[in-house]
C-alpha cells in the first residue's frame, strides 16, 4: 500500500512557474487561489482566469493583466499550457476534464505554488491555527526589513495583497494541511503553528495528522530551520523528536525553555505589548497592534525567522510594529447604534476560543456577541461541544446554520443542536436559520457599548455589511 504521505513536488524536479506556460487558474476569486493567480501575474507571466461569482478581487486581477472568464466552458482552455485547480474542483469539472482531452497539465494549486518557489529561498507556515497571521507577520516583516520577499498567503493583508511577486531572494507562504497538499513544499525554513484536532474526514485520527506533519517537517531542507511552538504539546514532540535526529530546531512560545520566549504580556485595544527573550537573552519590549495575546504568539515565530536570517532585534521589533493586520482576523468593519462591528475568521474551537477572550478584553466593560457560522458539517458534529464550549465564553451568542458545501447535515445535527448546548442563558443565545433574520436578531441582543463579531464560515464576512444598514 502507498503511503499517502509521498506527494511529488514541481521542485524535485528543478519546474519553475515559467515552465508552466500559459496557465489558466479555475475559480481565481477564492482568496488562495486568489493570492497565486495575483503572485504569477506580478511576476510577469500570461495567466487566465475563471470564475462565475463577482468577488471583491477581481478587478485588481483585471488591472494587472489577468484575462478573466466569467463562465466555466471549454474555450477557456484554448492556447493554454497548463490548468490550475484547488481540491474544491474535482476531477469532473467541465475545465479539468477538458484539459485532460486536450493532453493539457493539470496541476493543484500546491503544486503551482511549490513551482514558484523554486530556486528561493522559502519560508512555509503550517499548522491547524494561526498559519495566516503567522505568513502575513513573516511576510510584512521581511519587506519592512527591505528584503523585497514574494509571498503567498490564506488571507489578504490588510494594506496589501493576498500574494506578490518580490525580487528579494526569500519566498513566504502558507501551507493547507487540510487534504495533505502542504507536502508538496521543499522549505529551507518550516513554521508549524500547533497539530490540534481537525480534518479527521482526510487523516481518520490524529496519529495520521500527525505524522503528515513530522513528514512536512522532514520535507524541509536538512540544513534549514525548523520553527515549532513549544506551548502546544503536538508540536513541542516533534521538536523533541526532531533535535534527537540532528535538526535544527527553534522553539517560540510561553513556556519556560521556549527558545524564543514571551512574557509579561499586556493586550488592550490598541494591540498588545510583551517582553522577548532569545535563548535567555533580552530582546526587549515588542508591540503589535492588533490585541490578543495569541496573536503575540503568532510573532514569536517571525521573530525566530528574522534572527535566523540574519536581521538585528531591532529591524525585527519594528518590522512586527508596523504589522497591518489580515482580514477577517480581528478585523474592525464599522460601528451602528454605539456598538461595533468585528470579523474574525476563526472556526475551530481552540482558535475561538483565544478570539473570544481577547474580543472581550476589546469590548469590556460593554458585552460581546458573536454570530457564529459553523464551518463544515463533519467538524461541527466530531466538535460541537468544543464549540460550544468556546461561545460560552462570550456574552451572548447567535448561531447560524452549518456552512458545508457539498455536505448533508443529518437531521437534528444543524445549527439549532449546537445553539441547544452553549452555556448561556436562554434569553442570551439564539439560532437564526435565515441569513436575512440575522440583523434584526443582533439588534435584540446589542446596545450601546458592546462589540458584534461576525465569526466562522467564509460567507459570513459578508454579514457586516449587512449588520451596519
Amino acid at each position: 500500500m502507498s503511503d499517502p504521505n509521498d506527494l511529488t513536488s514541481p521542485i524535485d524536479e528543478g519546474i519553475t512557474a515559467e515552465d508552466l506556460g500559459r496557465t489558466l487558474f479555475i475559480g481565481v476569486g477564492g482568496v488562495g487561489m486568489n493570492g497565486l493567480t495575483r503572485l504569477y501575474a506580478t511576476r510577469g507571466l500570461p495567466v487566465s482566469g475563471s470564475e462565475t461569482k463577482e468577488w471583491p478581487s477581481l478587478p485588481e486581477l483585471e488591472r494587472l493583466g489577468v484575462t478573466l472568464h466569467r463562465e466555466h466552458v471549454k474555450s477557456n482552455l484554448d492556447g493554454i499550457d497548463t490548468v490550475v485547480r484547488s481540491t474544491a474542483i474535482n476531477d469532473k469539472h467541465l475545465e479539468v476534464v477538458e484539459a485532460r482531452e486536450r493532453g493539457i497539465r493539470v496541476y493543484h494549486r500546491s503544486e503551482a505554488l511549490a513551482a514558484a518557489m523554486t530556486g528561493r529561498r522559502s519560508i512555509v507556515v503550517t499548522g491547524t491555527h494561526g498559519k495566516t497571521t503567522t505568513t502575513a507577520i513573516i511576510s510584512q516583516m521581511l519587506a519592512h526589513a527591505g528584503l523585497d520577499p514574494s509571498y503567498v498567503n490564506g488571507g489578504e493583508n490588510i494594506g496589501a495583497h493576498t500574494g506578490a511577486h518580490g525580487n528579494g531572494e526569500y519566498f513566504v507562504a502558507e501551507a493547507d494541511e487540510s487534504d495533505r497538499s502542504f507536502l508538496r513544499f521543499r522549505p529551507e525554513i518550516g513554521i508549524v503553528t500547533n497539530i490540534d484536532v481537525d480534518h479527521l474526514n482526510t487523516y481518520g485520527d490524529m496519529d495520521s495528522l500527525t505524522e503528515a506533519f513530522e513528514r512536512f517537517c522532514r520535507n524541509t531542507d536538512k540544513d534549514g530551520l525548523l520553527v515549532l511552538c513549544a506551548d502546544n504539546p503536538g508540536t513541542l514532540a516533534l521538536a523533541k523528536t526532531l533535535r534527537g535526529e540532528g535538526r535544527t530546531v527553534a522553539t517560540y512560545g510561553f513556556s519556560d525553555g521556549a527558545d524564543i520566549q514571551l512574557g509579561e504580556v499586556e493586550s488592550g485595544k490598541d494591540g498588545v505589548d510583551y517582553t522577548v527573550l532569545a535563548h535567555n537573552q533580552l530582546l526587549g519590549r515588542f508591540h503589535l497592534p492588533m490585541p490578543g495575546k495569541h496573536i503575540a504568539l503568532n510573532s514569536a515565530a517571525a521573530i525566530a525567522v528574522g534572527l535566523y536570517v540574519g536581521l538585528e532585534p531591532e529591524a525585527v521589533a519594528e518590522g512586527i510594529a508596523a504589522f497591518g493586520g489580515v482580514k477577517r482576523r480581528f478585523e474592525k468593519r464599522g460601528e451602528i447604534d454605539g456598538y461595533a462591528v468585528f470579523d474574525e475568521y476563526a472556526y475551530h474551537p481552540t482558535a475561538m476560543t483565544e478570539a473570544i477572550k481577547t474580543l472581550k478584553e476589546v469590548a469590556a466593560p460593554g458585552k460581546l456577541i458573536v454570530v457564529f457560522m459553523p464551518y463544515r458539517v463533519y467538524r461541527t458534529v466530531e466538535m460541537r461541544e468544543d464549540i460550544a464550549e468556546a461561545l460560552a465564553l462570550a456574552d451572548k451568542a447567535v448561531v447560524m446554520e452549518i456552512f458545508g458545501p457539498g455536505e448533508a447535515i443529518p437531521e437534528g445535527q444543524g445549527g439549532q443542536k449546537l445553539a441547544d448546548i452553549i452555556d448561556l442563558p436562554d434569553e442570551d443565545k439564539v439560532f437564526v436559520a435565515e441569513w436575512d433574520d440575522v440583523p434584526a436578531a443582533v439588534k435584540a441582543l446589542a446596545a450601546e457599548g458592546d462589540v458584534v463579531v461576525t465569526m466562522g464560515a467564509p460567507p459570513v464576512q459578508l454579514m457586516p455589511d449587512d449588520l451596519l444598514r
